[in-house]
């Protein structure tokens, strides 16, 4: 397995990779609107000194993605000045269970340690128990539960 930095060049396989997180995003949220949906702007993750869009490639295939970005807090209350956000996890679905995803949150972390980052922060849905349960493996905590009312 060989972690690396995605490139233009990756683009391609990264675009399929976003309609693969709109697809398992669509049971868990039903105010998606039906169609092509674009979370990333891929280019501006590649390009920038404040993110790492990571992609894992088993035998020259890009097999998962990742990236951490640097945001500041909504707020001036917390004791952080600047947090890693971490987005666009995926793995291809014949390669879930190897510790794939793992590795790149591994990756990801020290990318955040290593700009001196000490808080790490990513959202997912509730109710995606796979997801939940391999974050909580890998040391997150619930910190919030957005709710919602459709009127």
């Amino acid at each position: 397995m060989i972690l690396r930095e995605a490139t233009e060049q990756d683009l391609k396989v990264l675009l399929e990779f976003e309609q693969g997180v709109v697809s398992a995003e669509r049971p868990f949220n039903e105010t998606l609107i039906d169609g092509e949906i674009h979370y990333y702007d891929l280019n501006a993750l590649i390009a920038s000194k404040d993110a790492a869009l990571v992609i894992a490639e088993k035998n020259n295939e890009i097999v998962a993605s990742g990236y951490a970005l640097i945001k500041k807090p909504s707020n001036n209350y917390s004791n952080f000045k600047e947090y890693a956000y971490l987005g666009f996890m995926f793995v291809k679905p014949e390669y879930r269970g190897q510790g794939i995803n793992q590795l790149i949150l591994d990756k990801l972390i020290d990318w955040a340690k290593s700009r001196e980052i000490s808080e790490i922060r990513l959202e997912v849905y509730d109710k995606n128990e796979s997801a939940v349960k391999a974050y909580e493996k890998a040391g997150f905590e619930s910190l919030i539960l957005t709710m919602r009312l459709k009127v």
